[in-house]
């Protein structure tokens, strides 16, 4: 028996490639986008969706959109790493869900899978890969994604105890074929054009985006209620992952190390001179504070009970370069 399924955050990149994923199902596939939406990275799989024009952010849009589904996929939010933007990461983040889980209690929705972020999970701080036990500990280096993260984590909890079945996902840095907005890439991308010319001294933790969407899926169909799953793979250091960069890419090797402290007065000094200076935009201190800590995850959970898979971190890295570089989006 099919089923009808809805989907927020479609046209991003994890929610664009699990729509098409599930376009191959028997089942009635509907994306939720808002009339300004981009649908580029959704063109080829238009056909065999259904559009269903509303935000998460009004919650009679998300009402109406809700109506008759079975399944929801919520890979909808605001990634930003900075603090200009709060009230909105606030809106979309945490308002936004609540809506989500709101409407699917009321339209008698099955099940519903939350994408969170591995940043609502927590730090290694001692460079030892942490699992869904830790203990929330992002709130020492303050960032306002990481709090909203976390805040919708807590609705979701709250529906859960109103009876709404719900699973959560915690992607960790995903890579590969289709990032159209450049969210992860734009590391490929600045590296390839020779604007990164240093490296953080912090680790992350890469995954493709297809086991991705393969494992949220999964969880839709296997998760236990009210659990929480990294998905992840490699745990590499920002020194490791630019020399993957450099050999997938031909790319010159970046052989300087940035420190913390040296980043602030880099940046001070940059900011000087706006315009005259071909830094990556990547160079922001909210970003570069993050980026010095170790963001190392053990997906052990997911791949016991999601059968998740692994692949190396340089073919996500290739898929991801090859991609642009077909599309001529390098330059």
């Amino acid at each position: 028996m099919t089923k009808k399924i809805l989907v927020t955050g479609g046209t991003g990149f994890i929610g664009s490639r699990l729509v098409h994923r599930l376009a191959a199902t028997p089942d009635e596939i509907f994306v939720l986008v808002r009339k300004s939406s981009d649908l580029t990275s959704l063109s080829d799989v238009l056909p065999k969706i259904n559009l269903v024009y509303g935000d998460i952010t009004n919650a009679a849009s998300v009402d109406a959109a809700m109506e008759g589904m079975d399944l929801v996929y919520h890979t909808a939010g605001l990634t930003y790493m900075g603090d200009k933007k709060n009230a909105l990461l606030q809106k979309i983040n945490v308002e936004g869900t609540q809506n989500i889980l709101g409407a699917a209690l009321q339209c008698g929705v099955k099940r519903v899978v939350h994408v969170s972020s591995i940043t609502a999970v927590g730090i290694a701080f001692n460079q030892k890969p942490v699992d869904e036990s830790v203990v929330w500990n992002f709130d020492e280096i303050s960032l306002e994604y990481a709090r909203t993260k976390r805040k919708a984590e807590q609705e979701v909890a709250e529906a859960i105890k109103k009876g709404l079945d719900c699973v959560i996902v915690n992607p960790a840095f995903v890579f590969g074929a289709g990032d159209i907005n450049f969210n992860a890439g734009r590391i490929i991308k600045d590296a390839y054009n020779k604007r990164l010319p240093f490296y953080p001294m912090g680790g992350i933790c890469v995954v493709d985006v297809e086991i991705v969407g393969e494992t949220i899926m999964t969880a839709m169909e296997r998760g236990r209620t009210g659990e929480r799953y990294i998905i992840g793979g490699d745990n590499v250091s920002y020194k490791k992952l630019f020399e993957t960069i450099s050999r997938v890419t031909g790319a010159p090797k970046i052989h300087m190390p940035l420190p913390l402290w040296a980043a602030k007065i880099l940046k001070s000094a940059l900011d000087r001179y706006k315009g005259r200076h071909n830094i990556s935009k990547l160079f922001n201190m909210s970003m570069f504070r993050v980026a010095s800590e170790f963001l190392y995850f053990d997906s052990t959970k997911a791949k016991r009970e999601l059968g998740m898979r692994t692949e190396a971190h340089e073919h996500s890295i290739r898929s991801a370069f090859e991609w642009y570089r077909e599309r001529n989006l390098l330059t």
